[in-house]
């Protein structure tokens, strides 16, 4: 009896043993840790660099969709760990990302744009969001206690996989006047994200993130301002792939060049306490073609 009673134990420690050398994704503070090791690190402020790349194309109706750019982007990130007596282990991230519009024929960041439609030479903004923070840390539980950290990655082979989900965005354009419920100029777009991520890293409780991860990024929204397209019909339709890149110096040319010389902060993530309003391409803009316009004297108002 005795021995049998050893031996059940031994098998309860070993199972025990087992399971603390891998995090339990049944568990939402391990959930929350999953999260941290894919977005940043559990490393409180230890910076981490997503890269991306693909094309940007036009569809309007009644004509063949155009390439328009290549595009490069980068987004430096960090994590701060925070801690709930109630809702439990959670964390807040904050970064500050660049995206560039590349010439699909000489392959350089492209300063100016002819547009196709208007015949018109527009200067290019690129997109230099800074910050682009979590507006609230996400926690294990909810404020009444029930469990807010679910994990729904599924698995294939040696990757957790996620996908489906996407960002609908619909909104006041920060560009439009105050009566955009009577005529319309609200920003309409839908983003989209994938992400396949190394299983045996990410359940690794010794490891502190995920290096092996890829990821895929599309949208489908109106025109970019900067393109003066007016209320010409058609969308713009981003579709990219990228990496979780292991060091800045890792990322190709002519991005790496182009972020030293002229946007050399984006190499890193903002302070993990960052507590500023979040910029978007379009406040970019906005503050960009308001620069451009005083420059050149025109009133907010005056018609071109």
């Amino acid at each position: 009896m005795m021995i049998r009673l050893l031996a059940i134990a031994s098998i309860l420690l070993a199972s025990t043993a087992s399971a603390a050398d891998k995090l339990d994704l049944s568990n939402p503070n391990d959930v929350i840790k999953a999260r941290m090791k894919i977005s940043c690190s559990l490393k409180d402020g230890e910076p981490t660099i997503y890269w991306w790349e693909g094309k940007m194309y036009s569809r309007r109706p009644g004509e063949k969709d155009r390439v328009l750019f290549l595009i490069q982007g980068m987004n430096a990130r960090a994590c701060k760990t925070m801690s709930d007596p109630k809702r439990g282990l959670g964390y807040r991230s904050v970064s500050r990302e660049v995206m560039f519009y590349v010439d699909p024929e000489t392959r350089q960041i492209a300063r100016t744009w002819k547009n196709p439609w208007s015949g018109e030479t527009v200067d290019v903004i690129q997109v230099a969001n800074d910050p682009v923070n979590m507006r609230a840390p996400t926690y294990a539980y909810d404020e009444n206690g029930a469990v807010a950290a679910k994990w729904t990655n599924a698995v294939l082979g040696e990757y957790f996989l996620s996908g489906g989900p996407a960002a609908r965005l619909f909104y006041d354009n920060p560009m439009a006047g105050e009566y955009q419920d009577y005529v319309g100029g609200t920003y309409h777009a839908m983003e989209f994200g994938t992400d396949a991520v190394n299983a045996k890293q990410l359940l690794d409780p010794k490891t502190t993130r995920v290096d092996d991860a890829v990821l895929s990024w599309a949208r489908v929204s109106k025109w970019l301002p900067w393109m003066k397209m007016g209320d010409r019909d058609g969308v713009a339709i981003f579709h990219t792939a990228g990496v979780k890149a292991r060091r800045f110096d890792d990322l190709p040319e002519p991005m790496r060049s182009e972020i030293k010389t002229n946007y050399p902060k984006y190499q890193s993530p903002p302070s993990i306490d960052d507590t500023r309003p979040n910029e978007t391409s379009w406040t970019v803009a906005k503050r960009e073609i308001d620069a451009l316009r005083a420059k050149k004297g025109i009133k907010p108002n005056k018609s071109e």
